[in-house]
């Protein structure tokens, strides 16, 4: 999972700021790492999976709803995955965490 072609792939997508981006991205890339995707589906983790599996949630979503929308259906379909939610997104102008 390319880190930087995610998030060139998340930004012409969906938007979001810098910070969304970065933090869904490297979730995304930490959840490609654990190699659950493969197990449990039986294929790797690619962008353009990630992009399609995130247009299917509701439309009004911002990135990070979208992502997490996406490892809770994972995560009820087969358990393990609340760990890659995306709890806090470090902003950009402010030192420090924000919800």
């Amino acid at each position: 999972m390319d880190r930087e072609r995610l998030n060139a792939a998340l930004s012409e997508e969906f938007g979001g700021t810098d910070a969304e981006r970065r933090a869904v991205a490297r979730t995304a890339r930490d959840l490609a790492d654990s190699g659950k995707p493969s197990r449990d589906r039986g294929h790797a983790l690619a962008v353009p999976g990630v992009i399609r599996h995130l247009s299917d949630a509701p439309d009004d979503s911002s990135l990070v709803d979208r992502w997490n929308w996406w490892m809770g259906a994972l995560e009820a379909a087969y358990g393990g995955y609340d760990y890659f939610t995306v709890r806090f997104v470090e902003d950009d102008e402010e030192p420090g965490l924000r919800r």
